[in-house]
């Protein structure tokens, strides 16, 4: 490449990848990364990055996060996107109903608000790009029939390719169960019918298209539920106790099988229990495309820490969970980022049955902490965080390897970390709009220090400044839409 052509040199860093850690020069050429080079002398840009002593990563891919569903989306993409990017997260999958992509907010829909993903994506793409300072893909909520059958529709004109249910939210036979943010949510009520519709027709459209599930059997739940109320417990690790591990596990179970006889991939998208690893590994072993979440918060806090659905889980079982992920047998990590906008002290009731389900602020958290108790403590290497944080997610939900990579032709989207760096986490590093961490306190070693979306840089955190700062002011970030067919997918 000619000297003076390149607008971007990131030199003197190590790059790392799954397949190793490497010193090399990336240059950047309209967005994209033109050039990957072991020598940098010949290298001339309009502008040159000095990473010496600074690990390079893909940008974070995130898979999940539900912006939109307690805030106007419109406000809940310029906050949050804004601590995706302090976080080091370049591009974020939106799971969200279709009610909630709306300009308009709507805080409780009814059945009319609940229409085809193909009737909310023009205004959708429109929120998306006015408002994201980070680029996004979305995973659309099944929770009609309908949507269900217009999968092929969204996904060749809008490239949706990915589609979520919420099992905890189906509608049984009998409704005297109901689940208490079910009408805020959108959910109004679904069947198994309408989750065979969605793998039938994920799968008609092909790699990458893809089911997700919340697997979380509330109709037994309720019952663990009753009992722990009767017996007076009110403390935070009842509510793993009221969503026994069998819970998670038989849903895993059930709908491997429904995904097997589709012919449809499916993504758990929290697991959280060995139970549910063995049932992932019994249906890989049958031949079902079975892939895996988990989250750092799993890994790292104990139930006895906050409520969430799927609950935290035990010392023991975070301990199995480590343990899986550096096998292989869980291939992602998601945030389930939430936007509340509301205090820690609003939303802890001193009661796990009155408490706000959900703690905000976790994308912020998601590299420190992965470098903290996965890499720094031995847990899993540093080519292994890039693996599950970066290129699976990306390969998965088919954006690789224009997003994951750090290869010629890829976006050049970036990540500066200073492994060394050592923090406290405090409310005043805080993007997001609930101002309030679980981490709080909690002291922290590797930070990202510089976020660059396709050649722009976006965020830097320089040494010594208390709080990651923002380096545009315009909102940068795209929609990505998915491509069916694509030859890199299945992985």
């Amino acid at each position: 490449m000619a000297a003076g052509t390149l607008d971007m040199v990131i030199k003197g860093g190590q790059v790392v990848t799954s397949s190793g850690i490497r010193k090399l020069a990336i240059g950047v050429k309209d967005g994209q990364i033109a050039v990957l080079a072991h020598d940098a002398s010949f290298l001339a840009a309009q502008r040159t990055i000095d990473a010496s002593g600074k690990y390079v990563f893909p940008g974070i891919v995130d898979p999940e996060n539900h912006l939109g569903t307690q805030r106007p989306l419109k406000d809940s993409l310029s906050s949050e996107t804004r601590a995706a990017a302090a976080g080091g997260v370049t591009t974020w999958g939106i799971m969200q109903a279709s009610p909630k992509l709306r300009k308009t907010y709507i805080d409780e829909p009814k059945p009319e608000d609940v229409v085809p993903f193909s009737q909310v994506m023009p205004e959708f793409i429109e929120l998306a790009e006015a408002n994201s300072f980070i680029d996004l893909f979305l995973t659309g909520f099944i929770t009609t029939d309908e949507q269900a059958l217009d999968i092929p529709r969204v996904a060749k004109e809008f490239g949706v390719t990915s589609f979520k249910y919420y099992l905890h939210m189906m509608q049984g036979p009998r409704t005297y169960s109901v689940w208490p943010g079910r009408q805020k949510g959108g959910w109004l009520g679904f069947d198994d019918g309408t989750i065979y519709l969605g793998m039938e027709k994920a799968a008609e459209i092909g790699p990458p298209g893809i089911v997700c599930i919340h697997p979380e059997n509330y109709e037994i739940v309720r019952i663990f539920e009753e009992r722990l109320k009767r017996a007076g417990r009110t403390d935070m690790a009842a509510w793993d106790e009221r969503s026994p591990h069998f819970c998670e596990a038989g849903h895993v179970r059930t709908y491997a099988y429904y995904a097997g006889i589709t012919g449809c991939r499916l993504y758990i998208v929290h697991t959280t229990t060995k139970e549910s690893i063995d049932e992932i590994l019994r249906a890989r072993a049958e031949g079902v495309k079975v892939y895996s979440q988990t989250g750092h918060h799993y890994l790292t806090l104990s139930h006895d820490v906050w409520k969430i659905n799927v609950p935290l889980r035990s010392e023991q079982t975070m301990a199995q969970l480590w343990e899986a992920l550096r096998a292989g047998h869980i291939d992602c990590i998601g945030t389930d980022h939430v936007d509340w906008g509301m205090s820690r002290e609003q939303m802890d009731k001193g009661n796990v049955w009155e408490t706000s389900s959900g703690f905000p602020s976790r994308v912020e958290a998601l590299l420190p902490v992965m470098l903290t108790e996965g890499v720094h403590k031995g847990r899993i290497s540093l080519e292994k965080l890039v693996e599950v944080c970066c290129e699976n997610p990306a390969r998965i939900f088919g954006i690789y390897p224009k997003k994951g990579a750090i290869n010629v032709g890829s976006d050049a989207d970036l990540v500066l970390v200073d492994l060394q760096r050592t923090m406290k986490v405090s409310r005043d590093m805080i993007y997001s709009s609930a101002g309030w961490s679980i981490w709080e306190g909690t002291e922290l070693k590797g930070w990202p220090v510089m976020t660059i979306l396709r050649g722009n840089v976006i965020m830097q955190w320089p040494e010594g400044s208390p709080r990651a700062k923002m380096m545009v002011e315009k909102p940068l970030g795209r929609y990505l839409p998915r491509k069916t067919g694509h030859q890199l997918y299945p992985i």
